[in-house]
């Protein structure tokens, strides 16, 4: 379990549930998702990524590694989004989103987090959003300073100042999402929702990565199983107030 010790100390005093979270983060997306589903009251805390108002010392002092989301819950402070979905549903039981084999489920949670750094968000900054997340010199030498996490920091070093990402960065973001994405469509086969019958956690997990890509122009046109998984989650009132209410097209970012 992803839970930290805060150094900014305020948040240790929050009563309930708190999130802080960002409209454009597919992060974000599955733990507000979660939320809505479990019938949960929650305090919104929202920091606009384009303004860059999570590279700031209260925000790391919350999250050291400046990311959204971050769920508060009565003072206890938990990143990794992922994580934070198999926590409120295993904290807050009813109802349940939880469903099939429970390796299977976890297997899916993995596989979303772990390419979120080495596939997902090269994709997503290669081909679109690296020119709207620009820092000036001051924000990026802020970031170098708060910022610990080498992989984190070395993911932004590629398009920081006149830097882009290269185009092999972008091939093998395209090459892991494609084997993923793959497995997803084979995995639809027969099935309504990724474990089966029931929608869950692990859909829930997967749905903000294929709103996001969309938006930044992956080809899901041959994949019909997936296709008819997104008509199906589109209807969805989480879909609507946890993804579309906060940013109601990622394509228009």
């Amino acid at each position: 379990m992803a839970i930290i010790v805060p150094t900014n100390k305020s948040v240790e005093k929050f009563k309930g549930l708190h999130l802080y979270h960002g409209g454009i983060s597919n992060c974000s997306m599955r733990v507000r998702m979660t939320l809505i589903e479990k019938g949960l009251d929650w305090e919104s805390h929202h920091l606009d990524l384009k303004k860059k108002e999570n590279i700031s010392d209260s925000y790391f002092g919350i999250n050291p590694n400046g990311l959204v989301p971050t769920l508060v819950d009565n003072g206890v402070v938990h990143i990794e989004s992922n994580e934070i979905i198999d926590y409120l549903d295993q904290t807050y039981a009813q109802p349940s989103l939880r469903s099939g084999d429970e390796i299977e489920l976890k297997s899916w949670l993995h596989l979303a987090a772990s390419i979120h750094v080495p596939a997902c968000k090269p994709y997503v900054y290669a081909t679109k959003m690296a020119p709207k997340l620009k820092k000036t010199a001051e924000e990026q030498a802020k970031y170098n300073i708060l910022q610990k996490n080498e992989e984190l920091k070395n993911f932004h070093s590629k398009h920081a100042g006149d830097k882009d990402f290269s185009t092999s960065d972008l091939d093998k973001a395209t090459a892991i999402l494609d084997a993923c994405f793959f497995k997803l469509e084979k995995t639809l086969e027969g099935r309504a929702w990724i474990m089966g019958d029931h929608y869950s956690l692990a859909d829930i997990s997967w749905i903000p990565l294929h709103f996001v890509l969309l938006g930044c122009g992956y080809p899901f046109t041959d994949y019909s199983n997936i296709q008819r998984w997104a008509a199906a989650f589109a209807k969805k009132d989480s879909f609507r107030e946890g993804v579309l209410k906060w940013c109601p097209d990622f394509a228009e970012v």
